[in-house]
């Protein structure tokens, strides 16, 4: 039992005893006192007038004398107005550091064989380009998503889906038939899929250039791209690919897997991971398939060019294509048959979509057909929805290759890691290696600690200037911290210190260590509402509070400098716990945290 939900228990007993009222614990509103006032505990006390029949600051008075001799977790107390500002006994503090410590995975819940089954989606590559900023958002918000779920004693999936076939394939393909000389990675040492983004942007323009001419001819826009015989040529590219043409396949099938050897390195790099990918060209078959079952229960409908439809209007929404009148899928068909497919591999109970906030409709069109479908998952399904990310110069666009390229931004991130870390000389007496180590440690913590500390569902602005920086809310500040808490242990360990596993009840705390203890415990609840949430923004958060509050604790106070051993051994016991949660909410986020720095 928390100190709170001790105290919480202790109000509605009070109630009950003063007042001959029945209170439920709901009611009972307890807060972190502020910091101007003195306590730890802040107990509103307004939902308790209506039975007190007493002013707010009469109640609060009874009520505190009240907790002062019947609960002894609380020391002593004061008023403000209608807020009752609680003192916690210190021998509680010093219970609850006892607690946290004698927990290695503190505030993490495993999973059993009864847990919820939850898949999330995220990543979604197309295989004509290589992943960009827009796509390290997602699957940094996919990943820590899925981190946070497990932490909360979900079972989870990881899995990605491929969006390996359609028309902007073709394209890439065409370009490199037309134009590549037979260039592949080997011969050209680029990354796969660099080297197909390039054909992609190549036949962008080409395909812009060929619709200038024919405009010049006199065509309006509309009968220039008619007339285009640039997109002819993909289109038939697509068709023959469809209906399984061995040449193109072999060709889609090769240049597809320079895509993938590329991704794979991309992920490795920015230390996320699936347990299951998923391919639109597995998938949007068993889509149509789904659609023509939905068809012959009478789910769906078609019209008289042959074309099916789902009429959504009785859910207030609108009439939604499935079936093109050429028998055609479309996104939601494909995305129905991934559905299908997750369904058959796994028993899902939750399954959760990473996908940004432009795809709202989508995802809410999608619930009510797997519903109607008959997938339990489908009315419950979760679209993570998050905002866009931009750089300082504004969009980006792929077509016209202006997007930011993950593998550089990453690499420019180590890069500038490296340099501003030897500016300050925490790279100094590490070999090369660890240079190296730290560096990518530190480069990439900054890129994901930037990214995940800002509401998910909030557009933001990317400053890689901004985001390394030793100060301030940033995973490097977070990091060195981290690093400053390791070395004390270090050579505590080489004082030979030995630290206790339970620190004796009448251990002395001063102010700033109660409130560092309280902010520790609050790990466990923090973590919860993450999971509640779906916010990896409320961890990089509460990880930034309590360092802050750590570094002023370890500013004020001596630690191995300390005269009295057991005060010593008590912050050394608190600064190795704090290191413990910071490393578990940076794992949550994916960022590592160094051992030296």
């Amino acid at each position: 039992m928390t100190i709170e939900q001790q105290i919480t228990t202790s109000v509605v007993g009070a109630i009950k005893q003063l007042y001959g009222a029945d209170a439920t614990a709901d009611q009972v509103q307890l807060q972190k006192t502020k910091k101007e006032f003195k306590g730890h505990l802040t107990l509103v006390v307004f939902p308790f007038l209506r039975v007190s029949r007493q002013s707010p600051e009469e109640t609060a008075q009874k009520i505190g004398e009240y907790l002062r001799e019947n609960e002894p977790a609380v020391a002593e107390f004061n008023v403000i107005k209608g807020f009752l500002n609680l003192t916690v006994a210190s021998s509680c503090w010093v219970a609850l550091l006892n607690e946290v410590n004698s927990q290695p995975n503190y505030g993490l819940r495993a999973a059993t064989e009864q847990s919820p089954l939850v898949m999330v989606e995220y990543s979604s590559p197309n295989t004509n380009k290589p992943l960009h900023l827009g796509h390290i958002r997602n699957n940094l918000l996919g990943y820590s998503l899925a981190e946070i779920l497990k932490a909360n004693g979900n079972r989870v999936v990881k899995t990605n889906i491929v969006n390996d076939r359609g028309i902007h394939i073709c394209k890439s393909m065409l370009a490199w038939q037309k134009w590549g000389n037979g260039a592949t990675p080997e011969s050209t040492g680029k990354k796969g899929d660099h080297l197909i983004g390039d054909f992609y942007v190549l036949f962008d323009k080409h395909y812009k250039q060929e619709l200038k001419e024919l405009e010049a001819k006199g065509l309006i826009p509309k009968e220039a791209e008619a007339q285009s015989t640039l997109m002819a040529e993909a289109r038939e590219m697509l068709r023959r690919w469809e209906a399984g043409d061995t040449e193109i396949y072999a060709l889609w099938e090769r240049m597809n897997s320079w895509v993938y050897a590329g991704f794979d390195e991309t992920y490795k790099m920015l230390g996320v991971d699936f347990d299951k990918i998923y391919y639109e060209s597995q998938t949007y078959l068993e889509g149509k398939g789904e659609v023509l079952r939905g068809l012959d229960n009478g789910v769906f409908y078609r019209k008289d060019d042959d074309s099916v439809w789902a009429d959504l209007t009785p859910d207030g929404l609108d009439e939604k294509l499935l079936l093109r009148a050429d028998g055609t899928s479309v996104y939601m068909t494909q995305d129905i048959g991934t559905a299908k497919l997750r369904f058959d591999d796994f028993p899902i109970d939750k399954m959760i979509y990473v996908v940004g906030n432009e795809q709202n409709y989508h995802f809410q069109v999608l619930s009510i057909l797997l519903d109607k479908l008959g997938y339990a998952f489908g009315k419950g399904l979760v679209h993570f929805s998050y905002g866009m990310v931009e750089l300082p110069e504004g969009k980006m666009k792929s077509r016209e290759g202006t997007v930011v390229d993950a593998d550089d931004l990453m690499a420019e991130m180590i890069h500038t890691a490296r340099e501003i870390s030897e500016e300050l000389g925490k790279l100094d007496e590490m070999t090369p290696d660890e240079a190296a180590d730290i560096s990518r440690i530190v480069g990439l913590g900054s890129l994901k600690y930037f990214m995940l500390k800002v509401d998910p569902r909030k557009n933001m602005t990317f400053n890689p200037k901004e985001s390394i920086d030793f100060n301030g809310n940033t995973g490097p500040f977070i990091q060195y911290t981290y690093a400053r808490i390791r070395s004390v242990l270090r050579k505590a360990a080489e004082q030979q210190i030995e630290l206790p596993t339970q620190l004796p009840a009448n251990t002395p705390l001063t102010e700033k260590e109660e409130g560092l203890i309280q902010l520790l415990a609050n790990y466990a609840s923090t973590v919860e509402e993450a999971g509640r949430e779906y916010s990896p923004a409320l961890i990089a958060n509460y990880v930034y509070d309590l360092v802050k509050e750590y570094n002023q604790f370890y500013h004020d106070y001596s630690i191995l400098r300390e005269d009295d051993p057991e005060i010593k051994k008590c912050r050394l016991v608190l600064s190795a716990n704090v290191a413990k949660v910071v490393k578990s909410g940076m794992a949550l986020l994916g960022i590592e945290v160094p051992e030296r720095m």
